[in-house]
């Protein structure tokens, strides 16, 4: 699993993403799963989770990959663009996993890709462009 100093900081500052029950786990550098299961807080209907919910892990996933890309460099990453497609809902009590892996890495411009999984069930696929930038700008 990969682990690095900067990145343990920015779990730990990463407030809304504990706020909204978001985890990670980070196989190799460039390459994320995230996870979420939709609770009650989570919902805009009855049974489905709202819109944003998604497009948050979505974000996640692609910016943690492209950090987990840049880290051993001393930089941090910011959300340039973000595109997503939502296929199904995603309802009450699901388990989500978003996978997501850099498909692209310059000096300072970064793209990742994402397909979100409710099990084998395709719900949710993105993409996002990144900035790569020095950690101590963001205060690290």
């Amino acid at each position: 699993m990969f682990s690095s100093e900067l990145i343990e900081k920015y779990a730990k500052s990463n407030h809304f993403g504990e706020l909204i029950g978001m985890h990670c786990e980070i196989p190799k550098a460039g390459k994320v799963h995230y996870y979420i299961t939709i609770e009650d807080k989570h919902l805009a209907t009855p049974i489905a989770a709202h819109g944003g919910v998604i497009a948050s892990l979505m974000d996640a996933a692609l910016g943690v990959a492209c950090l987990s890309a840049v880290v051993n460099d001393n930089k941090v990453v910011s959300t340039l663009d973000l595109s997503l497609r939502y296929l199904k809902p995603a309802i009450l009590g699901a388990k989500i996993v978003a996978k997501s892996e850099v498909i692209s890495k310059g000096n300072r411009i970064l793209v990742s890709e994402v397909k979100v999984y409710h099990g084998e069930t395709l719900i949710a696929t993105g993409s996002g462009t990144f900035n790569a930038y020095p950690k101590e700008k963001a205060g690290y």
